[in-house]
């Protein structure tokens, strides 16, 4: 018997990617730093003006508005090179402990990506990660009309798997995803590499090894839509 056979028929499960499935905050954050100070902008309150934002709303706010589109996508794919560049010698160090044993006790459960990550970063972590195959669907925020802190990733892979949002659980950890997750109806579950303390979560681990978890998961049941 799989361990899957234990989750209730008609649960899903979505997660995040950065500070979810890779502890990468302190690594972007530290790598925009750098790109910014290269370039003369001011690298005050940097953490918190990028957290759980699109790299084109970072850089229309780093840029001061002055930006074109061309500008915007041009020094979008420079910093992320440097922080796929920075990122590879430690990848296995920040890989979040627990979560590549995860996905494989939910084989058989549909589970999705929901992220405002740039795509070329995700296929980054997850090929790195060897876990491309545990996802059905994979949704950025350039694929939706509205990123995080809307709900639209996350309504558009529930909406992908044939889920209602009420029966994803949601694995987050930034405010903006947090707020997208609640947004969607999902059940929340915060994984705490950027916060703690979190309201209006239903789960808050340390990570995807927490003892709690897997009890918790199997007593979620489906809801069935009116």
């Amino acid at each position: 018997m799989s361990s899957s056979s234990t989750l209730a028929p008609g649960l899903a499960i979505l997660f995040d990617m950065d500070g979810v499935i890779i502890d990468s905050m302190a690594l972007h954050t530290h790598v925009w730093e750098v790109y910014v100070e290269r370039l003369g902008w001011t690298r005050a309150n940097i953490g918190m003006r990028m957290l759980g934002k699109r790299n084109d709303e970072i850089l229309r706010d780093f840029g001061g508005g002055t930006l074109s589109e061309a500008e915007i996508a041009a020094h979008g794919a420079a910093k992320e090179a440097l922080y796929r560049e920075t990122m590879l010698p430690v990848f296995e160090q920040k890989l979040i402990p627990g979560v590549r044993e995860f996905l494989r006790k939910l084989d058989g459960v549909p589970c999705g990506l929901g992220t405002n990550a740039e795509p070329l970063n995700v296929d980054f972590v997850l090929e790195h990660a060897g876990i491309r195959d545990r996802f059905r669907t994979i949704v950025d925020g350039h694929q939706v009309a509205n990123p995080k802190p809307a709900p639209d990733v996350y309504l558009e892979a529930a909406r992908r798997m044939g889920v209602e949002p009420a029966n994803c659980v949601i694995f987050e950890d930034s405010p903006g995803g947090l707020a997208a997750a609640r947004a969607s109806g999902g059940r929340v579950v915060c994984v705490e590499t950027s916060l703690r303390d979190q309201p209006d979560v239903e789960l808050s681990i340390k990570d995807f090894s927490d003892a709690r978890l897997w009890p918790w998961l199997t007593k979620q049941r489906a809801v069935v839509a009116q």
